[in-house]
């Protein structure tokens, strides 16, 4: 299934400023970039590189003096999802056998304070027979004890908050999810892209969780069709992949964001606790 993907972002700097940007279309087994084109009006100078586990493409500006500029980014993307069984997956991996790769998505991050929920995700979600029921059952259990509201949370809310106040963006469920995973051992990562039929149009973020061997996504807001996601990062948490960390003072002027199929037979995919697992490896 064939994607278009735009975004468009404007600041205005006050002084010396870097700009490292994360708003590239990862380029995976399962996910081709066809074609994509970056520009910065006014033109400047830009540094690409990958993150050392290729979980991110950043896009590196450093801005000398007050000025407005805009970068915009687009691409046609190919997405191959792979849909696998894991119902009957009954025996999280043991952490012996993970390999260093893998089990680093097992500890408390900056967001995701796993260490604090573990009674609690034990209590809830540890009777579930096999291991994609445990997740499914948190993706559920987020959608319908959170509350999505905009503009309710910060950069600094995390998990802990989230689970408190019972509210929250994308952003917040991820970051929940991937906590309460974490508690029960099943290593989990954040994923942030763009998404197809979001209303309003923005970056989106859900979650990744690790069973059998495969990165399973989950999206606890239910906003959007899990393959009608284009992947730009993953990561422990939102830490890692922001569309945009700022060194230096400036703000944000305006943001536009795009995703449309460029298919006709596009189906919906979501989770009904039925249905099979889809990944984006």
């Amino acid at each position: 299934m064939k994607f278009k993907i735009n975004s468009s972002l404007g600041y205005h700097v006050d002084g010396p400023t870097t700009f490292i940007f994360n708003i590239h279309a990862l380029k995976t087994p399962s996910q081709t970039v066809l074609e994509e084109h970056v520009a910065v009006d006014p033109p400047m100078y830009m540094d690409e590189y990958t993150s050392h586990d290729d979980s991110c493409r950043f896009l590196r500006i450093k801005v000398e003096e007050p000025m407005q500029f805009k970068i915009d980014y687009s691409a046609v993307v190919d997405m191959q999802h792979k849909i696998i069984d894991e119902r009957n997956s009954a025996e999280i991996v043991p952490v012996v056998e993970l390999d260093s790769y893998i089990a680093s998505f097992l500890y408390p991050s900056r967001y995701c304070q796993s260490d604090k929920l573990m009674k609690f995700a034990f209590k809830e979600f540890g009777h579930y027979q096999s291991v994609y029921e445990q997740v499914l059952a948190i993706a559920d259990w987020i959608y319908e004890n959170i509350e999505y509201m905009s503009g309710s949370t910060t950069s600094q809310t995390s998990a802990m908050d989230t689970i408190t106040e019972r509210m929250g963006v994308c952003r917040d469920f991820a970051h929940l999810g991937i906590a309460l995973c974490r508690a029960l051992s099943i290593p989990a990562r954040y994923f942030t892209g763009y998404a197809y039929q979001l209303v309003p149009q923005d970056f989106h973020a859900c979650f990744e969780a690790y069973i059998d061997g495969n990165w399973i996504i989950f999206d606890s807001t239910r906003l959007a069709p899990l393959n009608g996601l284009v992947k730009i990062a993953t990561g422990r948490d939102a830490a890692d992949s922001a569309v945009c960390s700022i060194f230096g003072n400036s703000a944000g002027t305006h943001m536009e964001v795009n995703c449309e199929v460029l298919e006709d037979h596009f189906v919906p995919y979501t989770y009904d606790g039925k249905q099979k697992g889809l990944s984006f490896q």
